[in-house]
Order: structure tokens, then C-alpha cells, then sequence
């Protein structure tokens, strides 16, 4: 067991500049940051959060957490607001991802948290923030949170896209999203990464902070201490918004699916595959589900056909610590080492189907749930553990 690294409250001020509030973990990136923010907490630092609520968000702040303001954030529900970004994003020069977050309301509030509290420690959580930089007295004890390489991201959009204007646009975001990510790992004192990949990029960088990776654990209040009774053959979930979720829930569909035994029962939950109701007989599509770990234990297998995206992938975490069996591709593994037996990697369609059913068919394993659970609270301790560490050595 490892042991955590704790430090008194009275001397250490972490103010955590985001882009959500992400304590209703929406999105894999606001899973992210809340174990970020679980593990400050759990090391006993005063946290500040700012960051914005979506229009539609409906919760209680807590004493950590300063809302900006609530806004639109996803581009397909932001009705006008889209077209005020973009030009936004022209006008200020900043990255389309990034101007939808600009605000005067946000500059000015950290200005005032800047005069009224001394910070030892300031978290920019996501590159988009980056222009937040000019607005710091003091970037000495700076540190930049990247989720992944954003650049990455658009420039491989960019390549599949089907358009000129699309082509541009995503090419400008990867250029203008770049020069922000290299400039806040200049700016920082360190540069904090979820998987080797992101830590070798940063580090190749001339003049860059130092770079540290952090082995993210699932959501440190997830977990299941015990099996859940099986109440349909294959899970999958994810949010269906985001185009990498639903590429990889196509290639499934039309490559997966097929050779599948028609008697297996396919539950396929998260918002935005509406057009799943009713098409195939025996996938049935739940839309959202209140509680995403009881949903993943109730699967006999829970399929991950990720093909392509950056940084860590958040469902494969939260599948593994709720101790059910998973099927899943090379990418749904990046950045997560050693995983216990419950966890089957495919690399081809053929190979990924035959596990589902070779899976399902397998007696159960109360010995493999056990490892999932081990395995769980090793990496959640060693996360807790690690950026104790870190905050203490700046």
C-alpha cells in the first residue's frame, strides 16, 4: 500500500483555474480534473476552483468552488453562440476552443483572488486557458494541467476532413492551439501529463518546465466492493457528442456486431445516439444513465472499440474499477499500464467479437473482480500520493 503524502492546510493555497466546474463529471475531461481536485483535497490543501457552469447545470456550489458565470459550452447545443466564438476567436487571434472560454468576468475575478489570498501553488487546467497567463503577477510556481496534445487532436482532424473550409479550420485551430501549449509549458514551472505519449511531447519542447506523469486513477469515488448480478450480455457507453465516441461506436455497428450471436443483449447508453432507438433488434439504447458504474457492473462484458482521440481514456478507467469483464481496442489502453485480467485487448474486428463471446460464455470470476478492485485502489493511492509529492516539491 502506499502511503498518502498529507501537508497542513494553514500554509499551502492551490487556486485550480478551469474551464467547467467539473464536480458533475459530464465529460471524461471533467472526470479528470475532479480526481485532480479529489487528490488536492485528500492531501488536506485549501482548493480554490473557478471555472464556468453549463446553462443547463442545476447543483449546489461548495465552498471551493467560484462559478464564473454560466454559459454554453458544446458547440451543437450553443444556439448564436457558435458564430460569436468564431469571431471571437478571428478577432483576439485565439484558438476557436479557447475563445469560447474568454471572458472578462473570468479575468477579473482572478485578478481578485490573486489580491485577496496568497497562492502558493496556481493549476491552469486545460490549455484554452492559457491566455489566463498574462493575467498571473507571479508564474513561478505556475503549473499547466494537459489533458492531452490538443494540436494533435486538430491536426488529424484536419487531415480526415472532407471540406477546404473544414480542412482550414482545423488547421488553424492546431497551429493557434500549438503556440498556446508550447508557450504555457515555457511559462510553467512544471507541466503536468496523463500519459507518456503527452509527458515525451512536452518534454521536446525547448525551454519547457518540468514534466511529470500522473497514473490517473477511475473517479476516486467510484468503486464497486462488490459483483452486481448481470442483467445484459455487452455494455457500452459513452458520449456520443464527441466525434472520436462516435466513430469507434460506428466501426462497432458495422464490424463488430455482425458475426455477433443474435441472442446477446446490447445496451448502449449516453447522450446524443438517439438514432440508435429501434434499428437493430436486440441493441437497446438506454440514453442517459443516472449512475454510470452500476450501469458498467450490470454488463457481462463491457466493450471499449476506441479508435482514435488523445490523453487517457476515462471510460476504460471507470469500466475497470466496476470489476466487469472488458473487450477493448489498442487506443481505449493508451496511458494505462498493467491492467488487471478482467482486461482483453483486440487489435483486430475478428479477434474483438470473439473475445465478447468467448467472455460472455466464461464462468465468473470472483478472483479477476478482486484483482479489478486491487488493482483500483494501488493506482487511486499511488494518484494521491504522487501529487502530494509533486505540490510539496515546488
Amino acid at each position: 500500500m502506499v502511503t498518502v503524502l498529507r501537508i497542513p492546510t494553514n500554509n499551502m493555497n492551490v487556486l485550480f483555474l478551469t474551464t467547467i466546474i467539473p464536480r458533475k463529471e459530464r465529460m471524461g475531461s471533467e472526470v479528470a480534473s475532479q480526481c485532480f481536485i479529489d487528490a488536492l483535497s485528500q492531501n488536506k490543501y485549501t482548493i480554490s476552483i473557478v471555472g464556468y457552469m453549463r446553462e443547463d447545470d442545476v447543483f449546489e456550489t461548495n465552498k471551493q468552488e467560484i462559478v464564473i458565470e454560466k454559459r454554453y459550452i458544446e458547440t451543437k447545443r450553443a444556439k448564436f453562440y457558435p458564430a460569436i466564438w468564431l469571431l471571437s476567436s478571428l478577432l483576439k487571434k485565439l484558438p476557436y476552443s479557447a475563445a469560447k472560454y474568454y471572458s472578462r468576468n473570468y479575468i477579473k475575478t482572478v485578478k481578485e483572488l490573486l489580491l485577496s489570498t496568497k497562492y502558493d501553488v496556481v493549476i491552469i487546467d486545460h490549455p484554452q486557458l492559457g491566455w489566463l497567463k498574462d493575467f498571473l503577477s507571479n508564474t513561478d510556481k505556475l503549473i499547466t494541467l494537459a489533458h492531452n496534445v490538443e494540436q494533435e487532436i486538430y491536426r488529424d482532424s484536419s487531415k480526415n476532413a472532407r471540406s477546404f473550409i473544414s480542412r482550414w479550420i482545423y488547421r488553424r485551430e492546431a497551429d493557434l492551439i500549438k503556440t498556446m501549449e508550447d508557450t504555457l509549458a515555457t511559462t510553467s514551472r512544471e507541466v503536468w501529463t496523463l500519459t507518456q505519449h503527452d509527458a515525451k511531447y512536452f518534454s521536446t519542447i525547448e525551454g519547457a518546465g518540468r514534466v511529470r506523469v500522473f497514473a490517473l486513477p477511475p473517479g476516486l469515488a467510484k468503486l464497486q466492493d462488490k459483483p452486481l448480478s448481470k442483467k445484459f450480455d455487452i455494455g457500452i457507453i459513452g458520449s456520443w457528442a464527441w466525434k472520436a465516441n462516435i466513430e469507434g461506436l460506428q466501426w462497432f455497428l458495422q464490424k463488430i456486431y455482425p458475426p455477433l450471436p443474435a441472442s446477446l443483449s446490447i445496451h448502449i447508453a449516453g447522450r446524443g445516439a438517439e438514432w440508435l432507438a429501434g434499428k437493430y433488434p436486440n441493441v437497446h439504447y438506454r440514453g442517459f444513465v443516472p449512475d454510470v458504474q452500476e450501469f458498467m457492473a450490470q454488463a457481462r462484458v463491457i466493450a471499449i472499440p476506441i479508435l482514435s482521440g488523445g490523453g487517457i481514456p476515462i471510460k476504460t478507467l471507470d469500466a475497470i474499477a466496476s470489476g466487469s469483464a472488458i473487450v477493448a481496442t489498442p487506443v481505449a489502453m493508451r496511458g494505462i499500464d498493467d491492467p488487471p485480467q478482467t482486461v482483453q485487448v483486440a487489435y483486430e474486428p475478428e479477434t474483438f467479437a470473439e473475445l465478447i463471446v468467448s467472455t460472455i460464455a466464461a464462468p465468473y470470476s470472483q478472483q479477476a473482480f478482486d484483482e479489478a478492485l486491487n488493482w483500483y485502489r494501488t493506482r487511486r493511492d499511488k494518484f494521491i500520493a504522487d501529487i502530494g509529492r509533486a505540490i510539496n516539491e515546488l
